[in-house]
């Protein structure tokens, strides 16, 4: 493969020969309605690859053309793109471009979803872009905050920046929790950010977003089928900023407060210009500081990322250098405990703004269980969060070939690593709950039970349990409490994640009268792996807590540690996954845009995808050693380390399928058009399919491959002053495989109930319009009608225990599918005039249910957000940007009742009604967000 990739490369280095060029030119000024200057619309001449940049005052200017016929195009977001034929003689030639307002941005060219380049109005999908304005005016939290604002789309970034979930027109089903991309692309720049998602392993580890992101294109099922890498839901793809012609360049200073006055700190900046020779280069990234939305007793996220890219243009073409190094750590908001089903109120002094409910920072060191001989060790400190570190290169080539026939090869090898030091559930556990002591590991840990603060080692409560076992509450021995008369059920988290990634994909497109023919091939290559470890830690249930290191010291015996001084407890006993896979991935696809007649066209695109999953992942076993790890047998906490084995059970399966897409578009006028498109697309199984299933056991099946089947016709709408774009669409899924996370009591064991496959339909209406009835306002509103239902469902209840005997299956078919909203909307207004600028905007998601039993409710809520700029130079420029401006209270997720290892679904209607008082676990919204920043651009 590396060889291949030098051939290419030096191949089309080699066809760039020196040219002979006239000295005619073209210049002038780009202006919008209110003759305002525009700085940095984008200028191209064809043929050739000619191009530039307006500078800060507005002006741009392409010499050396030859005499000839050129086609002039000038683009700006949110204006109408310019496009005339021009004659280039012998005499320089001088241009006055006004643009006129196009606020939902229907004339520009969009890449995304298409296998050639077209305006949104001429292309037959439902397709958002996101441009520079709106980027600035989001909050930065992230990729899915940012795409709350895309129609059709459902997304909750209540985690943070990562762990979050994105899907589409109810293609849903397997986007929960610890797979939340599950069947969209997270691209950057028209390629997968990452090639293979498993649990805790999602694209959004690796993405951020900041200065060097020029725009957003946001396509919704449709062609995605057939032009994305196993995605058939959908495609969010952030494109970078491009060199320009004339140096130049922007740099951000940031800083804000969120929740309980927490403060972020930021840097961006971007740089930019020509090197000579046709050279240019663009660079740029941000680095951050943020002590996170709600409160913890350390920094939330630090770190940043530096992008670049170095381009060669020549007449045929060009050939582009990019790359990415990101250095980051952050963390993720686990649920905050409440009651009252019908109308849910936090509880235990918690809070839904500012409680985070997460592990204090502490260092420890806890045996590793892969090389126990070794005395190999771990460290764990939960305020690493998530340490993510990605390093990408890639090469992009465009070559016109003649006779209207072009290619493009776009080639990118990217090393991740992701390192997460966190905690995984926080559930109420009862002081009179056998489990709070025997998950400690020990064997009979009963009689007198002694805590301690970790942290200072005061003791803070003794108690007598000695009558738990038959059914007694416990004697507290002295003044000395627990807060809530309990402690939290939560794990240290260790996951140790790496890819190594090869993705390329190769276009060539013929250009003829009546049609428009592309085909090529994909592939991808990823060698990953990874390690997870959790032990339990004992930790007080209250809204800032503590760990707590715990003995038993009954009279007249030896005192038995239950925890270590940090309070962690059954080293490694509770989760291990030893696994690694190698994932193959190759696509070959076609597609013509066949003009039927002037107006109409006709898209039919067809992709055969192949995708190999080969690897193999670890028997695990309690070690077998007197006295534990440390031989010692009064230290009860290292008694049940999970080791290998040496048995492994292997996987090798390969899934093929067609896919396919055909639309047609009739263009009205150049004002309005009308689509309408069939796609059959399919997602095969990403690794959790094997790392998370047969536990303990051969796997001897392969996964089943999910079916998405859309229908959807939409009308588009532009003039200059009011835009509009509305989607009806019909998506079924088929096949969809839920595995839920269960714990056995009896023995402390962690599992994974049997797959169900199940299928779900979603019928609904998507809108985005804007108008602008003065030339400084403009009112925006777009938004989702939809009904999902769950049309085949069962849900497999073990009942608490991995003995099979007892369990039982329900079937939910015909209930509302959940977590996805029947309504949600964005309305809003944008006034820019002179050197003043703002924004207001409010944000609702309806009602959703929190399980497919439709036992509980997720409240509507709302969320407003706003902002003010002024210019103060023509250089310098103030914004202010608020999110959740009235500090709204909202739910985002249900994970089920409040007790360790229990799910959303085990919340039934007979469950409720059986414990009207009992306490659940729900994800609020984040709290409010104050941002300021100065910008100075050069």
């Amino acid at each position: 493969m590396k060889k291949v990739f030098i051939r290419i490369i030096f191949f089309a280095i080699l066809s760039i020969g020196n040219l002979a060029w006239a000295q005619v030119s073209i210049s002038g000024a780009v202006k919008d309605n209110l003759g305002n200057l525009l700085v940095g619309a984008h200028v191209s001449l064809s043929p050739g690859n000619h191009f530039a940049t307006s500078n800060d005052q507005g002006r741009f200017s392409v010499s050396n053309l030859r005499s000839g016929e050129y086609l002039l195009s000038i683009s700006y977001l949110g204006v109408k793109t310019h496009i005339e034929y021009i004659n280039v003689e012998e005499q320089d030639i001088e241009f006055n471009i006004i643009l006129e307002d196009d606020p939902l941005a229907l004339n520009s060219v969009v890449v995304t979803g298409t296998f050639e380049p077209r305006s949104k109005l001429s292309s037959s999908t439902a397709i958002t872009t996101l441009e520079t304005k709106s980027l600035k005016q989001a909050f930065p939290r992230g990729a899915a905050d940012l795409l709350q604002s895309v129609p059709g789309t459902f997304t909750d970034p209540s985690a943070g920046e990562v762990f979050t979930r994105v899907y589409t027109r109810g293609i849903s089903a397997s986007s929960e929790d610890d797979m939340g991309w599950y069947y969209v692309s997270l691209q950057e720049d028209g390629l997968p950010v990452s090639l293979v998602q498993h649990s805790y392993y999602g694209p959004d580890i690796f993405h951020r977003v900041d200065i060097t992101t020029e725009r957003v294109e946001a396509i919704r099922g449709g062609s995605a089928a057939i032009t994305a890498l196993n995605a058939p839901g959908g495609i969010y793809n952030f494109i970078s900023r491009t060199p320009t012609d004339v140096f130049g360049g922007e740099i951000r200073l940031q800083g804000g407060v969120q929740g309980e006055n927490n403060p972020l700190y930021r840097i961006e900046g971007n740089l930019g210009g020509p090197l000579g020779n046709d050279w240019f280069f663009n660079l740029g990234g941000h680095y951050r500081k943020d002590d996170g939305a709600r409160n913890t007793d350390f920094t939330f996220s630090k770190g940043g990322q530096l992008k670049f890219n170095v381009i060669k243009k020549h007449s045929k073409g060009y050939i582009k250098f990019y790359g990415k190094l990101l250095d980051d750590f952050t963390n993720r908001y686990t649920g905050v405990a409440a009651t009252n089903w019908d109308d849910p109120k936090a509880a235990f002094s918690q809070d839904f703004s500012t409680t985070a409910l997460m592990m204090p920072a502490f260092s420890a060191n806890i045996p590793d269980g892969r090389r126990i001989n070794e005395g190999a060790t771990n460290r764990f400190d939960p305020s690493q969060g998530v340490h993510a570190q990605d390093k990408a290169f890639g090469v992009d080539i465009l070559q016109d070939l003649g006779n209207d026939w072009s290619a493009r090869l776009n080639v990118k090898h990217s090393h991740k690593n992701a390192n997460w030091q966190t905690a995984i559930s926080n559930a109420f556990v009862s002081l009179d709950n056998p489990l709070a002591y025997f998950i400690s590991g020990a064997q009979f840990p009963i009689g007198q039970v002694v805590f301690r603060d970790a942290a200072t080692g005061s003791e803070l409560a003794r108690l007598d349990n000695s009558g738990i076992l038959a059914g007694e509450s416990i004697q507290y021995l002295g003044n000395g409490t627990l807060p809530n008369d309990a402690i939290m059920g939560t794990a240290s988290w260790l996951k140790q994640n790496r890819s190594d990634e090869w993705m390329n994909q190769l276009t060539f497109r013929k250009r003829s009268v009546n049609h428009d023919l592309t085909f090529g091939f994909g592939s991808g290559f990823s060698n990953t792996s990874l390690y997870t470890q959790g032990s339990f830690g004992f930790v007080t249930y209250e809204p800032n807590p503590r760990m707590l290191e715990v003995t038993l010291e009954n009279p007249g015996q030896p005192v038995l540690a239950l925890s270590d001084s940090n309070g962690l407890s059954n080293y490694g006993g509770l989760f291990f996954d030893n696994s690694r896979a190698d994932v193959s991935q190759f696509a070959f696809f076609a597609n013509d845009r066949w003009k039927l007649e002037d107006r109409l066209h006709l898209d039919v695109g067809l992709r055969y995808e192949s995708i190999g999953h080969k690897g193999s992942k670890d028997q695990a076993a309690p070690l077998q050693r007197g006295g534990g790890y440390d031989g010692d047998p009064t230290t009860a906490y290292d008694n049940g380390i999970l080791t290998p084995t040496g048995a492994r059970d292997n996987f090798d399966f390969n899934y093929s399928y067609l896919s396919y897409s055909a639309a047609l578009n009739y263009k009205f006028n150049d004002h309005t058009a009308i689509f309408s498109r069939f796609s059959s697309g399919n997602k095969a199984p990403e690794l959790n399919y094997y790392f998370n299933n047969f536990s303990g056991v051969p796997i001897n099946k392969e996964g089943e491959v999910q079916e998405i089947t859309q229908a959807e016709i939409g009308l588009k709408y532009s003039n200059n002053r009011f835009s509009a774009m509305t989607t009806a669409f019909w998506s079924q899924l088929k096949n969809i495989g839920i595995a839920d996370f269960q714990f056995d009591s009896d023995d402390g064991s962690v599992f994974y109930a049997p797959v169900q496959f199940n299928d779900s339909r979603t019928i609904g209406l998507e809108w985005e319009s804007a108008y602008t009835p003065v030339s400084y306002l403009t009112f925006s509103f777009n938004g989702t009608i939809q009904n999902p239902k769950a049309t085949k469902w069962t849900v497999y209840d073990a009942a608490g225990s991995v003995d099979s005997s007892d369990d039982t299956i329900t079937d939910y078919s015909d209930n509302t599918l959940s977590f996805n909203p029947k309504l949600m909307f964005n309305l809003g207004f944008d006034y820019q005039k002179d050197k003043l600028n703002g924004f207001f905007k409010w944000q609702f998601l309806g009602e959703r249910e929190g399980n497919i039993a439709n036992a509980f409710q997720l409240p509507a809520y709302s969320v407003f957000n706003a902002g003010l700029g002024y210019d103060i130079t023509q250089n310098l420029s103030a914004n202010v940007v608020v999110t959740n401006l009235f500090n709204s209270e909202g739910l985002a997720n249900f994970f089920g009742a409040n007790s360790f290892g229990a799910s959303a679904n085990g919340a039934t209607t007979d469950f409720i009604q059986s414990n009207p008082n009992t306490s659940f676990v729900v994800v609020p919204i984040l709290p409010r967000g104050t941002m300021l920043s100065l910008g100075y651009r050069f």
